[in-house]
């Protein structure tokens, strides 16, 4: 069954991504070997949030330390680690479930919720990580001085552009799928402005198909074509309930067109969300910041993978050389309204 694949990837992930749609109700979880930790490592960059049945550890010869480590979600819940037999036949039971019990918790990374009274309300999900590390990596993410349309001096700067591979489109598929199926709004199909929506929009559809949701994806062109099968859209047909999806917001100019587009192409679809990668949190002229006047302006919520106080979380652990011009810029220029 480990061995066995689906649609090119192992049918294990397939059925975690199936039991993913089940959970609405937040009441299923999945069962996964602790004797085969990097599976269960997988299963749980898979799923942030689902609970895990991790049976194996003692007389099976699991190891708790490489169990916990790759099997806890961030808030340091999120696995049940059954130990019987170990204990049951142990000299001293009691004291053997207290080893365990002192074994597992030491195995806690350090950053969970269960281990320290200091930790982020919000902690960072795998996908997020993954997304910003990918980020870093293509240099779609970059840390430096950079002046902005604006005229500000921002001490970050993201470009969506830099993910120019196969892989790059699908690690980043993958993450905004990941976002979108955590926010747990209903949704039918996806909407990709042109011109940098339309790969992502891409992308996000397929790494939907593979959790088992094979949703519609589509995109405008910029000037009709009046010949072959002409008009502007391209895709499959604008209806029911669409998720407009983009790199960033930057004046709203984007999102404003694309929903006077959608409205046009088919009056009776619905946007009921923008999915993007980065939110900035920054204010534009007034005390609100773009996502925030979307919001407002078409009563929509706005995701994204990451915000600007995602960044400034992870840089806190990996690159804090960068975190006083972050945090400087965020007191700056950061939004002041909720």
């Amino acid at each position: 069954y480990q061995r066995r694949v689906h649609g090119g990837q192992p049918l294990y992930l397939k059925v975690v991504d199936m039991v993913g749609e089940w959970n609405k109700l937040n009441n299923v979880g999945v069962v996964v070997g602790a004797t085969a930790p990097e599976a269960l490592a997988a299963v749980r960059q898979r799923a942030p949030g689902l609970w895990i049945l991790a049976p194996g550890v003692g007389a099976q010869g699991a190891a708790v330390e490489n169990v916990v480590p790759r099997g806890v979600r961030q808030d340091g819940l999120g696995l049940l680690v059954p130990v019987s037999r170990a204990i049951s036949q142990a000299a001293d039971p009691a004291e053997a479930a207290k080893r365990f019990r002192d074994t597992i918790n030491a195995a806690l990374p350090t950053t969970s919720a269960s281990t320290t009274t200091h930790a982020h309300p919000h902690a960072l999900q795998p996908h997020q990580q993954a997304f910003l590390q990918h980020a870093l990596e293509r240099q779609a993410l970059r840390f430096g001085t950079f002046t902005l349309k604006s005229g500000r001096v921002s001490p970050y700067f993201f470009n969506a552009g830099l993910f120019t591979s196969g892989a790059d489109l699908n690690q980043l598929g993958q993450s905004y799928a990941s976002t979108l199926l955590n926010s747990n709004i209903e949704f039918d199909m996806l909407f990709g402005p042109a011109y940098k929506g339309i790969p992502i929009a891409t992308a996000t559809s397929m790494a939907l198909a593979q959790r088992g949701r094979n949703v519609g994806w589509a995109f405008n062109r910029k000037e009709a074509k009046d010949h072959g099968e002409g008009g502007s859209l391209v895709g499959a047909p604008l209806k029911g309930r669409v998720v407009l999806i983009d790199d960033v917001i930057t004046a709203g100019t984007a999102i404003r067109e694309s929903m006077t587009f959608i409205r046009h192409n088919n009056p009776e679809a619905q946007v009921v969300a923008v999915l993007l990668a980065l939110d900035r949190q920054e204010r534009g002229l007034g005390e609100m910041s773009a996502v925030q006047e979307v919001q407002a302006e078409f009563k929509l919520p706005v995701l994204s993978i990451v915000r600007l106080d995602s960044l400034i979380q992870y840089v806190e652990t990996l690159a804090a050389d960068h975190l006083p011009r972050l945090k400087d810029y965020q007191s700056q220029y950061g939004t002041r309204i909720a």
